[in-house]
């Protein structure tokens, strides 16, 4: 199947994904498609780390700002996405290279997920005002009625249980388990790991950068123009404390702190779910060092898995 080989480069937030895989364009005519879940939401740049216009200029990147913060947008949708966005560039002559942190975005493209029932538009927009204003025990209590498969996973998942069941008349559980979609990429993983007091720096400095920057007045704007504070597009971490903040349940000075805090933690699960989650061999590599080192001993090794690949 070496034809479908992708290269996915996978790690934890703020290990140096995205400069790695600019460094790699110095190898590859490449490509990236974005695995992550809050790069889709748009005018959220600063809050979800988007690679820069100037980044975005130097490498295509596909998966980003798809939909606004109002909005929902699924594993499974992005695996039919992603699905064209491969079959595009394979098409331009060029390589296709998955890069994110988001597991169930990576799961969903490679192992496959349920092929999405035709949903009614304007009922879904109304759905998701009416789930946008309950609190997440509420949501977790409807789609647990709604679903007897549903094992949880926060307000985004709970609120998509709650959507697919209404909308589609069967659980979002029924849908996984009898019209799974099949994956179509062969992956070949690199994993980007740094020692843990490193990445903790790297995400201190991160989340002051943030709030320097001006994520706190890119979310008011976003608030400003009609998003209700439980959207999905403010629900992630470096957001969710910048809504914290304008809503009056915490104090600015300590927004960065709080990202930085909640940012430990997601990178700990990430660390897990790439642990043991990953249903291939994964080459790992330690990227304390620069990116354009991580990049050339990417692409030999590449180099090698391919040449196998193609030897009768």
């Amino acid at each position: 199947m070496a034809a479908g080989r992708v290269p996915i480069i996978v790690g934890p937030t703020a290990v140096g994904k995205t400069a790695v895989a600019l460094a790699l364009a110095e190898h590859w005519p490449l490509e990236v498609v974005s695995a992550d879940s809050r790069q889709v939401y748009r005018r959220l740049d600063i809050g979800t780390a988007k690679p820069t216009p100037r980044e975005r200029r130097r490498v295509i990147h596909h998966g980003l700002d798809l939909v606004d913060p109002g909005h929902r947008y699924s594993a499974g949708r992005f695996a039919q996405d992603a699905n064209r966005w491969l079959a595009e560039i394979r098409g331009r002559g060029r390589l296709p290279v998955i890069v994110g942190g988001t597991g169930l975005y990576i799961r969903a493209l490679v192992d496959g997920l349920f092929l999405e029932p035709p949903m009614d538009a304007d009922r879904r927009r109304a759905l998701e005002q009416w789930t946008g204003g309950l609190g997440t025990t509420s949501l977790v209590r409807w789609a647990s009625r709604l679903d007897p498969g549903y094992r949880g996973g926060g307000r985004q998942r709970a609120a998509r249980a709650i959507e697919v069941a209404l909308l589609s008349g069967r659980p979002l559980s029924y849908w996984q388990e009898r019209a799974r979609a099949t994956g179509v990429v062969e992956p070949w993983y690199v994993v980007l790991t740094v020692p843990r007091p490193v990445l903790h720096r790297r995400i201190e400095v991160r989340a002051e950068e943030m709030v320097r920057r001006g994520v706190i007045e890119e979310v008011a704007a976003v608030l400003a123009d009609g998003a209700a504070p439980g959207s999905p597009g403010l629900d992630g971490v470096g957001i969710r404390e910048a809504v914290e903040y304008l809503g009056g349940l915490r104090p600015r000075d300590s927004v960065a702190a709080a990202i930085a805090t909640a940012s430990r933690q997601y990178a700990k699960r990430q660390e897990t779910w790439f642990r043991h989650q990953l249903r291939a061999p994964a080459f790992a590599i330690d990227a304390t060092r620069p990116p354009a080192e991580l990049a050339a001993e990417i692409a030999a090794a590449w180099a090698k898995v391919t040449e196998r690949s193609t030897v009768p």
